[in-house]
């Protein structure tokens, strides 16, 4: 954690596996902001339980990871809320535990946001689906143009498509 910059506000955690086709798009969207001087970026292939300490410095967190899940858009963009979750493993820990440590061990109140993209393939090799490049650059755009601006002009709280209607 010494080389990241606490000074920004906002953390965008790239989640995925570059050598499994689809489960790269977290680290590829990750990529794309990596310079960016609005966020910090960092890379996961899964979340951990002390990725709570880590964000607990920052106001606000973005979870960018692929999904399995059908989108009508290909992606989403959706508020995490904090919420305790038990598993057989630590293996799998989804966002809103995280917030919840987050808020439990460091009392840090952190805005969460999950923007999933949709794959399709999960073969051991390093290239995207065509319909899951597709929704990524569907995704980066949407990115682009509605959230960056928002973190960029320091806005409060990110409004999500749900909460725009």
């Amino acid at each position: 954690m010494s080389g990241l910059n606490h000074n920004r506000r906002t953390i965008l955690i790239g989640i995925g596996n570059d050598g499994r086709s689809d489960d790269a798009l977290g680290w590829l969207f990750a990529d794309r902001f990596a310079e960016s001087s609005d966020l910090e970026v960092i890379y996961r292939y899964q979340l951990q339980v002390e990725d709570a300490e880590l964000i607990s410095a920052y106001d606000r967190v973005i979870f960018v990871d692929a999904s399995v899940q059908e989108m009508e858009t290909g992606f989403c963009f959706q508020q995490c809320r904090p919420a305790a979750s038990v598993h057989f493993s630590t293996h799998k820990i989804d966002p809103a535990t995280i917030l919840w440590l987050t808020k439990e061990i460091y009392q840090a109140s952190v805005q969460g946001y999950i923007f999933a993209i949709q794959g399709y393939e999960w073969a051991l090799k390093q290239q995207l689906s065509e319909k899951a490049a597709q929704h990524f650059q569907q995704a980066l755009l949407y990115f682009e143009q509605d959230i960056l601006p928002a973190i960029a002009a320091g806005v409060e709280q990110i409004m999500t498509p749900s909460e725009r209607i």
